[in-house]
Order: structure tokens, then sequence, then C-alpha cells
């Protein structure tokens, strides 16, 4: 399948073919029955004579080219407008009836604070287009009206105040709220590039509008990606101040599978300096070796590294509640564990070369031994809790009586 992108340069069209040249390289095997022998990139800049060839043997074709912010209003209608016209008269001029997409905008509905929008005019103009250029040549059309959008290689400052808040927050720069109570619907970049691989195997989801809203309808005119995030602007700042301080807390903030902080983290951390990209952790060093504290989550306790030297024995200690996992991934040694008030011992030998996670559990005076002359011991270590000073919940005792 040869595939034509064009605005291919912008927000969506570079998430686009970085995820097509995946596939075509072979680097994506996600999306069976899907191969991609060539990806067309048109953009302002590329020569217009390409258009020509491009549109000739395209087997699909991604119109995301247009106009977000010109100097003059009546460029809206010349970039959302104007191209496309060229766009479809050079397909129909090859005869090529090959299924086209249109990216248009929920601004098209004209409805509340879109009433105005001279944007939303342009994009409702290319709606028509398209769906008239559908039924005089009989080719599938896909028109998409999308919601705010974000995600990574978005451009700052631009049209998405979400890319504003990451990059100012990744970059110590204000931003400004007037009313944190503004909900937007928010549409991440990787849904939409999974709509757009469905698209291109025949599973777009269809839509009719409800004022602005997609409601899903197999015989909708429209086409819609299914997931999108409501949330508001004070949830936006709440969430990006946890993000700011992970690396002085340590602490991650919660982040399940497929929600919206998960997305918004990800586009946060795109945008930070390389000077942000790596942070200083606090290595509690003395002469056995060193413990230093990794990652902290809300729920799910901490992780740490302790590194032993050789011939050094730690812990000596129990805890009522707590329970730890220890993994060596480098050295050798022992771990002990004893049930308090039992002379009994458990014993396991651990090594680098064989990395296996020892519960620590509670009940157990427990200890780790490098029995190595020469080799650090390098552990790590998961805690079903944060460490709390003022609750340590840790009692030393030897592992073997003396």
């Amino acid at each position: 399948m040869k595939i034509l992108v064009t605005g291919s340069e912008g927000f969506v069209g570079k998430n686009l073919v970085a995820s097509l040249n995946n596939i075509k390289e072979g680097k994506d095997r996600t999306r069976e029955g899907l191969v991609v022998d060539e990806v067309f990139e048109y953009d302002r800049d590329t020569d217009e004579i390409l258009l020509d060839t491009f549109c000739e043997q395209a087997d699909f074709v991604f119109n995301l080219a247009g106009v977000n912010r010109p100097k003059e209003q009546a460029e809206f209608m010349e970039g959302n407008f104007g191209f496309a016209s060229t766009l479809l008269d050079t397909l129909k001029r090859h005869q090529n009836c090959c299924p086209v997409m249109l990216s248009s905008s929920i601004q098209a509905t004209l409805i509340g604070r879109y009433a105005d929008s001279e944007y939303g005019r342009s994009k409702l103009a290319g709606e028509e287009l398209f769906f008239s250029y559908g039924k005089d040549v009989s080719a599938p059309v896909l028109v998409y009206r999308f919601p705010n959008l974000f995600g990574k290689w978005c451009q700052p400052n631009y049209n998405s105040a979400v890319a504003t808040f990451c990059n100012n927050y990744a970059n110590d720069l204000p931003i400004q709220v007037s009313d944190p109570s503004v909900e937007l619907e928010l549409l991440y970049i990787d849904d939409l590039v999974t709509e757009m691989l469905d698209a291109l195997q025949g599973k777009e989801h269809y839509c009719e509008f409800e004022g602005v809203a997609a409601v899903g309808q197999a015989s909708g005119r429209y086409c819609y990606v299914p997931i999108t995030h409501k949330v508001t602007l004070g949830e936006i700042v709440a969430l990006l101040d946890e993000f700011k301080e992970q690396s002085t807390t340590l602490v991650m903030p919660d982040i399940p599978n497929n929600s919206f902080a998960k997305k918004l983290y990800s586009t946060y951390l795109s945008y930070l300096p390389k000077e942000k990209t790596i942070f200083p952790l606090k290595m509690n060093i003395d002469n056995r070796g060193s413990f230093t504290e990794l990652l902290k989550t809300k729920k799910c306790g901490q992780f740490s590294v302790n590194i032993s030297k050789p011939g050094i024995t730690k812990g000596e200690h129990w805890h009522h509640t707590k329970w730890e996992f220890f993994i060596v991934v480098s050295g050798h040694g022992i771990i002990q564990e004893r049930k308090i008030g039992t002379d009994e011992v458990i014993e396991f030998e651990v090594t680098g070369e064989k990395i296996e996670a020892i519960h620590m559990l509670p009940g157990y005076t427990h200890n780790i031994i490098n029995v190595s002359d020469t080799q650090d011991l390098v552990t790590l270590m998961w805690a079903n809790e944060q460490f709390d000073p003022n609750h340590p919940d840790t009692f030393g005792e030897m592992v073997v009586k003396k």
C-alpha cells in the first residue's frame, strides 16, 4: 500500500508518518495484515510537481494539511479549502478513487464559542467539498472533526493549551489560567494515530454530532476517535505540579493504563530540556557501602538500591507489616531470614548470574551478606510502603543468635 500524507511536517503528520514508517520498515508488527510499501510525504515546502506523482500512485490519502494561525483571516479559507480543492482535483485527474481522509475540527460545528470562527467556516467548507467529491467519483471519504489535541512534538504557544502548559512547566516558564473550571475535550496523539491505522484497514469509527459531542453511529456521516478525555484546566495544572516535583520527592503520581494522567506525563516529559533529563539521587554512604532511594509510589511502596562492600553484612532487623523483595543483580551473597521467636534460619544463595526475587517476610528478621572478597554486592530492593521516619516499622535483631 502506498500512502500519501499531506501536512506531513505538522504535529499529526509527524506522528502518523513515524508510525507508518515503523510498519514499512518492519519495526512494528502489531498491525497484522497491514503492509506499507511507500509513504509519500507532502508539506508546504515540498515541490508541487510531486503532488501529481503522489496522487497518481496513492492507495490512501491522509489530508492533514491546513492553516491554524494565519496572519490574515482570509488565509484560513485559502489554506483549509484551497489546498483541499487542489488535492481532490489532482486525484480526479488521475481517476484515482482511493479512500481519502480529511482532518477537520470540532470548530466546524459553528456552535457556541465556535459560532464566529473563520477557522471553523474554512473547515466546514473543506468538509462539504470532500463529501461532494466522494459522491462525484464514488470514493470513500472519511471526515474527522478533532477536538483539542496533545502529545509529543506538539508546538507550544500555537494551538494547544496543553502543549503550552507542558512546555512552560518543563522549562520553568509561567502559565496563565483565568478560569481553572474551564473543561476541555482532549485527544491524545497516539489514540489519534491508532484510529488512522484502523482506517487504513477499513476499521474506522463513524458518528453523528449532537452539538459538539460525537455520538458513535455505524451509519454516521462523520468519523471520530472513540477515546477522548474531558479535563478542566485546574486538573491539568494540578497534575503538572506533581510531575514537576517528581525529581525532588521521587514520588510517581498515579498513572493508570490509558488514563489522561499517563498520557499527560508522557507529553510533559517530551518537553524537558537536557539539563532536566538527569537529576541526582541522595546516596547514603558509609564504610559498608551505600543505600539509595530510587523511586516512590503513592500506593505501591518504593524502590531502592543497596551496595554492600566485600565481606559486609547488612540488615539484621525485622518488620511487623512492611515486606520487601531483595533482587541481587551483581555480585555473590547470602540472604538469611529467621522467624521471630524461633531458632530456624532459612537461607538463600544469591548471585547476579541468576537473578531471583526473594521475599523478606513480615515477622522474620533478615540480613544480606556479601560473601565475595573482591566484588561489591548490588541489590535492588522494593518495599511495599514508603519509608516513614516517624513510623519506621524496623526493629534490630540478629538473624543468627550468638
